[in-house]
């Protein structure tokens, strides 16, 4: 532990700990039924700042969220580490750059190229990588081979054009959102494992912006990914060869 650091995470007295693996749901639509859903099956809710916190009433798990944008996720993602957490699964909406990708699509996070301001705090790359062996377990768990090639950004009304098709050529990103990167990078330099999976929201590659949060399809899709997920985590077989 760096003596110079002026505040450093940590876990309040009155605060239980969690279990070793979770879910974070970034988004604040997923986040809100996610964490509801734990809740009727009788889990334990807690208190967790600006975001929310229900451990399974098994203890097996616990569902964290949300946590909007690269600084916010960091500081909820440090809290849970020192809760006890050591094995985490992000999950949330992001924009493709590629026509390969389109609206409705489930994508693994892979290389995460930051756009954002605070992975510079843990790491001195500008790209970060998930957890290869949780990566692993979550491309069996869900059938997709591939991983995708991300950019995280703190201002997502300032993207162009232009900016978008450099960073495709250079660095072969795919999709963007506002976190990845900087979870990545901040779960590396804590040494937990760390992977995330996606849903496609909106495509930035066409002429025009076309989002796609709004529709019947997507919020099917985004409900059936949500209970997939907690399927898998309470029974443990996402973590089985983690």
């Amino acid at each position: 532990m760096n003596p110079d650091i002026i505040i450093h995470p940590s876990r309040a007295a009155r605060e239980k700990a969690i279990p070793s693996c979770g879910i974070l749901f970034v988004n604040p639509t997923e986040a809100r039924v996610a964490l509801q859903t734990l809740v009727d099956r009788g889990g334990d809710q807690r208190f967790l700042f600006h975001s929310g916190l229900v451990v399974s009433p098994d203890n097996d798990f616990f569902v964290a969220g949300p946590a909007l944008g690269a600084p916010m996720a960091a500081m909820v993602l440090e809290k849970l580490i020192v809760l006890g957490a050591e094995q985490v699964v992000m999950t949330g909406w992001c924009g493709t750059v590629s026509p390969a990708l389109r609206v409705g699509d489930t994508v693994l996070g892979g290389a995460g190229y930051s756009g954002e301001g605070t992975s510079q705090y843990y790491t001195s790359g500008d790209v970060s990588r998930p957890s290869s062996r949780l990566l692993a377990t979550l491309q069996t768990v869900l059938g997709l081979q591939a991983s995708t090639t991300f950019w995280s950004t703190d201002a997502p009304y300032r993207e162009s054009r232009k900016m978008l098709q450099e960073l495709a050529e250079k660095y072969k990103v795919s999709a963007v959102d506002m976190e990845y990167s900087a979870l990545c990078a901040v779960a590396a330099f804590r040494k937990i494992d760390f992977a995330a999976v996606f849903l496609v929201s909106d495509e930035l590659w066409k002429d025009e912006w076309r989002p796609g949060f709004s529709g019947k399809v997507f919020k099917r899709k985004s409900k059936a990914q949500i209970k997939q997920l907690m399927q898998h985590i309470v029974s443990l077989s996402v973590f089985e060869e983690v």
